[in-house]
This record gives structure tokens, sequence and C-alpha cells, in this order.
């Protein structure tokens, strides 16, 4: 088990972020519970949650039920059977999926004995349910100088949705959904129009029942007007209508003056807008709701295949997963995406999704593939089907995604380095995966010939993709020097070899490595300074902050935690 609080906290973030020695409350950092001079005291915390309709939520860690002097061993069991997967964290008002950032204060796989702490957790929730809500929050926040956070469902790889001391504006709850007609001088169709808690499965669900398909994760309990849109958001249909992103029709954000503001890409918000609409998350104002494009509904087709490096040699293996990306191209101009992993082990693509695709095309889009297979002798297993619609295909075949299991990091591999460097490619994630890496692939084309017309900040090297890398390495709840082992083997051994292949690109910021050293770079490019522009006009305080987002760099965080301006 971890040996301490302090240890994990020092170790893994005051080691990787520029860390003040001991900061002290001042207007130059955010104000901690402990500091009496400037935290709020009982009284003017009530007459706050007078202005927010009684919505204040005190901290209580979900992992509660686990620890002495409140355990309860049922209570725990049900705890400890669901903790890896987004169902048990997502309706708790504090809870994160990413366990690096929880940093072990209070969860089921730790000593009953070990009392529960905050720790990085929020010590406050705004369960909104009106824009003045939120505005209230803004500036009950800016006037006391605390940390701010802005939350959905926790489901975050880099932590911004979570922070010591911090008040958080809880989105989860605002669950508005309608498909209606809109029209500007850019589209004319239907559209759906989200309230900032929706969810995947929220949209798929009605966009089922109404005859659309909505671009979403792949993940269903992801928040879609959160940071995934906020920051581009891949999906299975991304290769037929373009990214999360490039759906964005209109947004209505409430600014860091607690101004409620509807951005459209005409309007005189035009350029909040666009910083919204890829420019990442979390730092330029509390989204109320998203409107984004619903397109018709087709036919989709779906494949899962599978195998092993049983009875093969690594060469041949490793060369079979080389001839799978040669066939990618065609694949995703086609309109299909395919979603695929491998160890140094095992191969399983789960699944290509085909949005009117006939099933027996998406078969022989993969054939280039298979005959290899057969030509190496290599038994998979394969199921391809012919689905109703888009959900009814998702349901079927993409399995739940579980959290709290692994560290990520990324790449955006250009299709220019998969036709013109392929073998090295194939190398660099040969021996990633054989240092104990898994590869996670997207597959998919984004180019401005999918997209279309739009007018969004999303990361300019996205439109060269052809595959999405995210890697990954297995979480051990009781092992914290292999976990800053493998952090650091993330960061500074797997990422660079595929940034040597393609320095020039980026990788997605929601699934990239939060240490990236050159972020602004890496999950911005060229779009970095206007975006800076952009947030000091919306949030002139600079209440917001979340780490890797547009202006992070301008603070440091200390070993407790507390948020100060960088000297």
């Amino acid at each position: 088990m971890f040996q301490s609080e302090m240890f994990f906290r020092a170790s893994f973030i005051a080691s990787l972020l520029a860390v003040l020695p001991e900061a002290s409350a001042s207007s130059a950092c955010r104000c901690l519970p402990d500091d009496a001079t400037c935290w709020p005291t009982n009284a003017e915390w009530s007459q706050f949650n007078e202005t927010i309709d009684g919505r204040l939520v005190k901290t209580v860690p979900l992992g509660t039920p686990c620890h002495d002097p409140n355990y309860n061993a049922e209570a725990c069991a049900v705890l400890k059977d669901g903790w890896l997967f987004p169902e048990e964290h997502y309706e708790s008002s504090s809870s994160i999926m990413a366990p690096f950032f929880a940093e072990g204060v209070c969860d089921p796989f730790h000593p009953v004995s070990k009392p529960c702490t905050l720790g990085n957790y929020v010590r406050y929730s705004v369960d909104v349910t009106s824009p003045a809500q939120i505005s209230n929050t803004v500036k009950f926040a800016t006037k006391h100088n605390i940390r701010l956070v802005i939350r959905n469902t926790g489901h975050d790889y880099n932590g911004r949705s979570t922070g010591a001391g911090a008040l958080a504006i809880w989105t989860h709850h605002l669950k508005d959904l309608s498909i209606d007609s809109y029209s500007d001088e850019h589209y004319s169709g239907k559209a759906i129009t989200m309230g900032a808690g929706i969810q995947g499965f929220d949209a798929y669900e009605i966009a089922e029942q109404t005859g659309y398909q909505v671009v979403g994760g792949e993940c269903p309990s992801v928040g879609l007007a959160g940071g995934y849109t906020q920051g581009g958001g891949h999906s299975a249909l991304a290769s037929r209508y373009g990214l999360a992103a490039d759906q964005v029709l209109k947004w209505e954000v409430i600014d860091g003056q607690g101004n409620f503001i509807t951005a459209t890409r005409d309007n005189e918000y035009s350029d909040i807008f666009w910083a919204l609409s890829g420019g990442g998350a979390g730092t330029y104002g509390i989204v109320w709701s998203l409107t984004a494009k619903a397109h018709p509904g087709t036919p989709v087709s779906g494949l899962n295949l599978t195998y092993t490096n049983e009875g093969l040699s690594q060469d041949t293996f490793y060369d079979s997963i080389e001839t799978f990306h040669a066939t990618l191209p065609a694949i995703v101009d086609a309109g299909a995406m395919s979603v695929w992993y491998f160890t140094n082990t095992s191969f399983s693509i789960a699944p290509i999704t085909g949005p009117n695709i006939p099933v027996t095309d998406l078969v022989a889009l993969l054939k280039p593939f298979t005959d290899k297979l057969d030509t190496l002798g290599i038994n998979y297993n394969m199921v391809s089907n012919q689905y109703n619609s888009y959900y009814s295909q998702f349901k079927d075949m993409q399995g739940a995604i579980q959290v709290g299991t692994a560290q990520y990091g990324g790449w955006l591999v250009p299709r220019s380095v998969v036709e013109n460097n392929n073998h090295a490619l194939l190398t660099a994630y040969r021996e990633i995966t054989e240092a104990g890496g898994t590869f996670i692939g997207v597959g998919l084309n984004v180019s401005h010939k999918v997209s279309g017309d739009v007018h969004n900040a999303v990361l300019p090297a996205w439109r060269d993709t052809l595959i999405d890398t995210t890697l990954t390495t297995p979480w051990e709840w009781d092992n914290d020097a292999l976990m800053l082992e493998r952090q650091r083997q993330m960061t500074e051994d797997f990422i660079p070899k595929l940034t040597a292949l393609s320095p020039q690109s980026g990788a997605y910021m929601n699934e990239g490595d939060f240490q990236q050293p050159n972020f602004k770079e890496v999950f911005y490019g060229t779009n970095y300074d206007t975006l800076r522009q952009i947030k000091a006009k919306y949030d002139p305080n600079d209440i917001f902050y979340a780490r890797t987002a547009v202006g992070s760099d301008e603070w440091t965080e200390s070993e407790d935690g507390r948020l100060c301006k960088a000297i």
C-alpha cells in the first residue's frame, strides 16, 4: 500500500510540476481551508448556500464506508466490485476516475484502518440547476480567492475535474435534451441541444428514438458538452462526420465574471465559440448547454477480430499488425472508424464501425489484412454484422470500458508516416508493447474534406491524422514506486519513440500524457496564443484553472495542493 499521502503527492505531483516549497495564503495563491485569514467562515458558507438555492454539497469521499471509523463491510464490498467502472463514480459530487489524481486517500484498496482524508478531492460542490447558481458560485470563488473546478462525471485522465481545497461547479444534473430543426448560414438540418450534464448514452438514446445519429465517445458515460467536445472528441462516427468539435452549432456558457453568453460562429461571441470548440476545457467558462449537428440515421455495419501470438514467432505476430496498419487508409476513407488494441501477445479489433457501409463492403475493406493472416497461418476469430442503426451496433459490439486501471499517454500519427514509414512505426509500437505498454488505436479520417467548413480551435494535427495512438501502462494500487517508474517511462521512453517519427504532429489532449513537457505545442499547436488571448478576455480574473489547459503553465501547485501564480 502507499506508505503515506505526503509521499504520494510529493512524488507524483510536486516532482512533476514546478513546485512552491512552502506556499502561503496571499492574493497570488488560492486560499485553502486551513487559512483562517481568507477561508470563508461557516456563516459565509451558509449565506452563500442561500444564494444558490441550497445546492451546496460538502464532500464526503465515495470510499468512506471502506475505512474506519465509518467502515461498513457490505457497503465497501459493493464499492470495491464497482470501483473500476464509471457508474460507481459519476453520481458522486467529488469522486474521480483517474487513480493518480485521487492519490489513494479514500478507496477500497487501502487498509480499513487508514482514515479517509480529502487530499486532492474538492472541498465542496454546487449541484447546479440554473445559470444564476453558476454565476453566484463564480463570484463567490473570486471574492474569497478559492480554487474553482468544473466537473460533470469526473471522467478525466488529466485531473482537471478535481483539486485540493476547491469549490466545484457540478453540472451533472443539467439533463435538458432535445432534437429540433436548426438553420443558419452554414448549416440547415436537425440539431441536438444538450445540457452540460448529458452523457453519451443519453444522446444516443434520443437519437435512436427519433431516427438520427450524433457524434459521441466510445465510452457512453462520458459527458458530451465538457472536456470531450471541448477537447476535440473522436468518435466511431468520426470518419463520416468529423470530430465532436466539428459538429458544434452553439454554446451557452457562463464566463469568468458570471456573465451568461450565447456563442455562435457568427455572433459577437464567435471567438469563445471557436475556443470552446476544440480549444480545451476548464479555462474559458462553464458550459450550460451545447447545440450540435444531428445526422440522419443510417444502417451501420460492425466487425470485431481477435487473435493471439500463440504458436507464432514475435516477428510474424508484429508483421501481421503492420499489415493491418497498411489497410487503414482505405478503411477510413470509406467512412469507417476502427478501434484496436494490442500487447506483445494479443491483437483485437473492437470494433470497426461502418456507418452506411454494407457489411459485405466492410469485410472486403479488411480483406488485405485477413488474406495476410491466412498466408501467415494465423488463426483468428472474426464477427461481422449489419445493424439497423448506430446505437444498436454500439450496444452490441462495444464493451464496457473500465476506469482506474491505467496511466495514459498519446500521439497523433499522420497518414504519411503509415504510408511512407510503416515499418519504423511498427518497430516503435513493438518496442513499447514489449516493454509493458498497451497500445490502443483509433483509426480515422477527420480531414477538412470530411469535417467540411468548420470554425473551431481543433489541434491542426488532427486533420492529417490516421492513427490516434493511446498508450497505457497498468495501474497497481499498492506499489507507489512502480507507478512513479511507469509514469516516467510513459513520458521519457514511450511517447518520444512516436514523436521522433512525426515531431510536428501532436496529441489528443483528453488522452495525452498529463506530464507532456511541451503541452502547449502538443495539445494546442499554432492555436495557443490566440486561445490565451480569448481566455484573458472572458476570464480576466484567472478564476479558471485546469491542468494542461490554456494558461495552466502560469500556475504552480505545492505539496499541500495550494495553487499559486508562477513567479
